[in-house]
Formats: structure tokens, sequence, C-alpha cells
């Protein structure tokens, strides 16, 4: 039974125990419909009163929050205009990253976002804490909250909270801002901690020598015998290697024109080519006139030495890994990071320090990415999403104190229009230009 089938007799069972709760009108008081989506709430909240006792800590971790979602929603706005601007002189096509398929952050969708259990849980985490920011925040401000739950399509897709509209709609100025961007706070602050608790992991594994062959030079004799990437090599002409050196050894004894016995060994099997050695590659040669495979390896001291180099990027070294699905995923995977993504080959080439730890490594990765672009997207100053509302209220409450509240909401609507609008062009131009080019082709 393939995936896909699997995927479909889900699907139809979900949608089948769906339609027959809502039609029969079971759980009412815990169950609720948001299209075909389910959600199971609970109106239990109490425990969010806890958080009460920490009013002034709380209250000075979502004013810092406050200053820094406004400082990423600058930024957010900044980088959107700049690269509307680009695009108009030089559209790219709908491909790769502009394929209209990988706009949206669906797991198995995206194809830079594959369906793996550090994935799923990573997007539900990044969802929890973005409503429990808001939840806690409310009760701090004196908010009640009604309920929470799970929003559940097949499988548990998000989470959500519902503060009490009253309360919302009578809070004021900070209380209500620091309520509003808390759930961006807590994103941004968790995706920062993963990212930080990544590394430390990362930096616990050791690089290894081993010969795994990453991939093979065109027309060359490897090529030609058939050696398959992602091998390892295991023995040269019967004489056993475990090392990139030791194969360098054995190598130098050799000229082009010999032949070789290559064992090497693929998801557990083990099989011998025969290699008629080459010339070295005049940009490869290296005055060395041994005999050539053509082959290159993989380098677990090089990976990790270029991840030393993207910690020591501070702050900044989580806002670079945001492109590590796409490069890895949709591009060439030239930044070698596919290894903090998902299971990989090249694991065979680190010794890990426990049991699970690439699996530790990867939970941490998509936390991370997903509480820092789900941060960074809602502090865009668009209504409805958090930073919009925050925008809203703060140019509220600053037009009120100069006696021009008739014109906040005009303003409002310019800025939150405006950035609309950049959003929607930097989505629709690579479809938009290619469209128009077809038809002008056809005509």
């Amino acid at each position: 039974m393939n995936w896909l089938l699997i995927l479909l007799l889900l699907v139809a069972a979900y949608l089948l125990i769906a339609h027959y709760i809502r039609d029969r009108g079971l759980f009412r008081d815990h169950v609720v419909f948001f299209g075909p989506i389910m959600g199971i709430k609970t109106d239990r909240v109490g425990f969010f009163d806890w958080f009460r006792k920490f009013k002034t800590a709380l209250r000075a971790y979502a004013t810092l929050g406050v200053v820094m979602v406004v400082v990423v929603s600058a930024f957010m706005t900044f980088a959107m205009v700049l690269t509307v601007s680009q695009n108009l002189v030089q559209t790219p096509d709908p491909t790769g990253i502009y394929d209209p398929r990988n706009i949206l952050a669906i797991p198995g969708v995206n194809e830079a976002i594959p369906i793996t259990a550090a994935v799923v849980i990573g997007l539900l985490l990044t969802m929890i804490i973005h409503e429990f920011g808001h939840a806690i925040l409310a009760r701090v401000e004196d908010m009640r909250v009604r309920s929470m739950g799970l929003l559940i399509a097949v499988i548990p897709i998000g989470a959500f909270v519902e503060p009490d509209e009253e309360d919302v709609e009578a809070a004021k100025g900070m209380p209500k801002i620091r309520m509003l961007g808390a759930g961006i706070t807590n994103n941004i602050v968790v995706g920062l901690v993963c990212f930080g608790l990544m590394f430390l992991l990362v930096g616990m594994a050791t690089p290894l020598s081993t010969p795994l062959v990453q991939g093979v030079y065109q027309d060359y004799p490897a090529a030609e015998a058939g050696l398959p990437g992602y091998s390892v090599i295991t023995s040269i002409n019967g004489v056993p290697v475990t090392s990139q050196e030791e194969i360098a050894t054995v190598m130098g004894g050799t000229q082009p024109g010999d032949t070789v016995a290559l064992t090497a060994e693929k998801d557990g099997a083990k099989s011998t080519y025969t290699l008629t050695l080459d010339e070295w590659p005049e940009e490869l040669a290296d005055d060395r006139s041994s005999g050539f495979m053509g082959v290159y390896y993989y380098s677990a001291p090089t990976v990790k030495e270029n991840l030393g180099r993207i910690a020591d990027l501070g702050l900044l070294a989580p806002l670079y890994l945001t492109i590590a699905p796409i490069d890895a995923f949709i591009l060439s995977n030239s930044l070698q990071l596919g290894i903090l993504l998902t299971d990989t080959p090249e694991q065979i080439a680190w010794e890990e320090p426990f049991p699970f730890f690439w699996g530790t490594v990867h939970l941490f990765f998509w936390t991370g990415w997903f509480n820092l672009l789900v941060g960074m997207f809602n502090a865009i100053p668009i209504v409805p999403l958090d930073g919009g509302y925050m925008m809203k209220e703060g140019v509220e409450r600053f037009f009120e104190r100069l006696g021009w509240s008739r014109y906040a909401q005009r303003v409002v609507a310019s800025i939150s229009g405006f950035v609309m609008l950049m959003l929607i062009l930097l989505i629709t131009m690579p479809i938009i230009v290619a469209a128009v080019r077809f038809v002008l082709t056809i005509g």
C-alpha cells in the first residue's frame, strides 16, 4: 500500500468522522468547526492565571518584545519593498523558490519542507508557543481567556486561544500592544534559543574521515564503472581502507592506465567495481602523477568548520539558516547543511554522542526555523496579522493624543494596504510576468 493511498484513506476517514460529529451536533461544548478544519477546545484555562504572579517580569519581557517586533516589522517591510523593486527590473521565472507551490509553508507541498516527525512537531510547537504568548499576556494585562484548543485536519495542524473579545476591545495602549505582540515575541525568542541549542548539539558530534563518496566526475573511471554516489569505499585491490587518507596512500602507488578493483558499500550491500585509472584533470592535478578514480568525498570536518563560521555570526546566524531548506531541497545543497534538516547518508561520516542525536538536531532546527519565520511574518504591518493590529493600536493612540483620531483609520488603511500590495506583488509578480510572456509568445 503506497503513501498516497494511505493519505487518501486518512482524509476520507477524517471527513466522515467530522461530518458525523457536525451533523449529529456531538460534543458541542468541545468541538467547533472552521470550514473543514475541526477545533477541539476546552474552557479549562485557569492555569494561565498562574502567570499573573510574574506580572512585572512578563510585562518587561513583553515590552522589550514590542521593541523587537517594531524593528522586525520595519525590516520585513523594507526587505519586501527592496525585493519588489529588484523584481521590477528583472523578474524571476516562476520556478524553484518562486514556484507557486513553494509560497505556502505546507509540509510535502512546499519543496523545501519535507514531511518528517521533526517538521510536524516543530510546526505544532510553533503555533502553541505563539498562542500561549497571547493567552499569558492577556491574563497578565487582566484580559480574560475564554478557551483554548487544537486545530485538526487529519492531523493536528495548529493551536488557538480565545481571549474575551470585550476585554480585548476595552484594553488600550501598551497593555493591548504587549498582548498582541506576545506571540511574535515568543516565536522569535524560542527560534533563537532553538538554533543556539542546535549549534551546541552539533558541536558535540565528531567528524570522521570516512571515505564516503559524495559524487563522481562524469566521463571518468568511477562514473563509467557505475559507482553510485554516497557509497563508502571499503577496499582497493583487496586492501581494506577506512579513511580518505588510507585511500590516498594506496592510490599514491598507482599510475594512469592501471586497473583497480574498488569495493564499496551502500545501503548495507557491497559491490566491486573495476576502474581503469585516468590522469588527474589539470584543475585538480596539483602535481600529482598517480591514477585518478574520478570521485570526490564528503568532508565532515569541512562541514563542521563551515557550521562554526555560521555560528560566529551570532544573532545573524539564525537569519542565515532560514535559507538552509531552500538550498538543500530546491537548489544545489551548496551550503552542505542538509544534515541539519533530515536523515541523510552523510550521517555515517559523523560519530554521534548519544542515540537519536540527529533526530534531536532536526527537531531543534525545524522548531527554530518555523518559530523564526512565523514570528517574522506575523510582524508584517498588515491587518489582520499581529503586526498589523499592533500598528493599528499604536497609530490610534498616537493620533488620539494629537486630537486627530478621525485620521487614524485612514493612516492604518494606507500603511496596511501599501504593505499588502508589496506582499501580493512579491508573490504574484513571477507568475504574472510568465503569463504575459506566454500570451505574447502565442500572439
